[in-house]
């Protein structure tokens, strides 16, 4: 008689998380659903990256519940979360590595001179508590061009966040401007290269204003990842996954060598996180995340 083998014993004999993926959906929801559980709290990760996740890419699953299977997946952070969400995911024990909670959103920004007392004041108010938190970095945007020309959106945005920085310097929190691609997701969004973020750090220079190196981002825009990365990781405080073209899942259906990019990450001597900020195409959303954090993890 042939000894009874498990559908986890299977899915353990396969190599490659992508072979994985494949294979657990060819099983029913439910037990799926348990080797998947399992398989987050089997994974050894080898403690070279400090791994989050931004929580609007999962939007059918409960903050609870999303913080406890990121928990089991050995990750430490979930993010992009604002004051409301802190306690729920210190709760699991776990950091929101980049928050949110202040300004106007994506389109309108520091580079509007007509904005910059609004500005301050709502940062001013959420950066003490991100600190009280045990947080240090906050999210910000340039705001859309909307006709203006790049100097004068530099000469703005600094002018602005200039006065933010006596703030951030007294307690401790990275203002960080996000680099978004203008071709594809956010048109006329005026941070949109790695250069022109770097130049209005050094108007600005204080250390507490970096940039957010969105891989995805940057790669439709200007590509050349990783000596961008190499040359300008001194400006960069954090740094968000997603496949290329499509925002997908960050495996080999993608353009973008992930392990690689990690590696350069890492050999610059950066400590923070890296957040998986891609978008699942794939019905087992927790499972392509899974499958993420294993290729991330170098």
């Amino acid at each position: 008689m042939k000894k009874q083998i498990s559908r986890r014993t299977v899915l353990k004999n396969i190599t490659g998380s992508a072979a994985f993926f494949s294979a657990s959906m060819a099983l029913p929801s439910a037990a799926r659903a348990e080797i998947l559980k399992e398989e987050w709290k089997d994974l050894k990760l080898k403690g070279n990256v400090n791994h989050s996740v931004c929580k609007w890419c999962y939007p059918k699953i409960a903050l609870e519940d999303f913080c406890k299977a990121v928990k089991d997946m050995g990750m430490s952070s979930v993010e992009l979360q604002g004051p409301a969400e802190w306690p729920t995911i210190k709760k699991y024990g776990l950091t929101c590595a980049m928050p949110w909670g202040a300004g106007k959103g994506i389109n309108d920004g520091w580079n509007n001179p007509e904005l910059h007392d609004v500005l301050l004041a709502d940062f001013e108010k959420v950066i003490p508590l991100a600190a009280n938190a045990g947080l240090d970095k906050i999210i910000t945007f340039s705001g859309n061009r909307k006709g203006m020309g790049d100097q004068q959106g530099l000469e703005n945005c600094a002018k602005g966040l200039k006065r933010l920085m006596s703030t951030a310097e007294k307690y401790k929190v990275t203002v960080t401007m996000e680099l978004l691609n203008s071709k594809v997701n956010h048109k006329d969004y005026m941070c949109d290269h790695t250069k022109w973020g770097v130049e209005l750090a050094k108007m600005i220079g204080s250390e507490r204003f970096k940039l957010l190196y969105d891989i995805y981002h940057m790669q439709i825009m200007e590509g050349d990842v990783i000596a961008t990365i190499k040359e300008f990781h001194p400006y960069i405080s954090h740094y968000h996954t997603g496949g290329v073209p499509g925002r997908g899942e960050i495996d080999d259906s993608q353009e973008l060598n992930y392990p690689a990019i990690v590696k350069a990450i890492l050999d610059t001597g950066y400590k923070g996180f890296i957040g998986q900020e891609f978008v699942p195409k794939r019905p087992d959303v927790l499972a392509s995340l899974s499958q993420s954090v294993k290729i991330c993890d170098i």
